[in-house]
């Protein structure tokens, strides 16, 4: 693992009130360096600002506070150096799977070969080869995040950012999408932030977990994950497995009862 990639300093969230409501504190001053080739996932109760956070990362949204570095340059907008995948399949439902993927490669102006070069390769990693000419609209919800990812990817961007990617998909589904994420990430170790209110898919994806405090959302753990690689889908039965889920619930628990009011 070499240097830092991505600093976030001191970046903090206010909404303004609706109807003259008082403002909303959606992110306490937050920090958090990440380094190259590092897959941290931001774990935290519904509304502790982890989205928001994310989309700040990606230029989607500005901080009140603070700033986030990327490769040492201030991130002002959106970005082809950032890949964004969110919980809804954001796919053009015009363009062929093979179209969405190139899409990005389009627009830079690359030439078409290689586009399809890319694209090919990318189709290949997610496991929708003989799908490229189908529309989204054909495919299950699964295949569409494969396509998204691989969009996502095919831009060669410096780090990537998921949104609970994969939030609306059946539980074996997503097993089988973290298992393939991971996969990717195994071969081409590319920098990854994925938020998560899963508390099992951030442990078995991460390198770190984030663990964020109930709104107004701050970090409130740390937490590194020393599972070896590769991962298989049975690491998650294991006992070391277990105590980092038991020391991650407690501090997630704690947190969605101070959400909810209760103590």
């Amino acid at each position: 693992m070499t240097g830092t990639i991505l600093q976030i300093e001191n970046v903090s969230r206010v909404f303004p009130g609706v109807r003259g409501g008082a403002p909303v504190r959606a992110l306490e001053p937050t920090s958090l360096q990440v380094a190259q080739n590092d897959f941290i996932t931001i774990l935290g109760p519904s509304g502790c600002g982890k989205s928001t956070l994310l989309r700040i990362v990606a230029g989607l949204d500005r901080p009140s506070g603070g700033r986030v570095m990327l490769n040492g340059r201030e991130i002002k907008g959106p970005g082809a150096d950032r890949g964004m995948v969110f919980q809804s399949y954001t796919l053009f439902p015009w363009l062929t799977i093979a179209e969405n993927i190139a899409y990005g490669l389009r627009e830079k102006g690359m030439p078409k070969a290689e586009r399809q070069e890319i694209v090919a390769s990318y189709t290949e990693k997610v496991g929708l080869r003989g799908f490229e000419h189908h529309y989204p609209k054909q495919l299950s919800g699964g295949m569409q995040q494969r396509t998204a990812i691989a969009r996502a990817l095919a831009n060669d961007p410096d780090i990537l950012l998921l949104d609970e990617p994969f939030g609306a998909l059946d539980n074996q589904t997503r097993g089988l999408m973290q298992e393939l994420l991971l996969g990717i990430w195994e071969r081409e170790r590319k920098t990854v932030l994925f938020v998560t209110h899963d508390i099992e898919e951030a442990i078995f994806l991460a390198s770190r977990v984030i663990v964020m405090s109930a709104r107004p959302g701050r970090i409130k753990a740390d937490i590194p994950v020393d599972l070896p690689h590769p991962r298989h889908y049975r690491m998650k039965t294991t006992p070391e497995f277990s105590s980092l889920k038991a020391q991650l619930t407690e501090e997630i628990r704690v947190e969605a009862m101070q959400a909810e009011g209760v103590h």
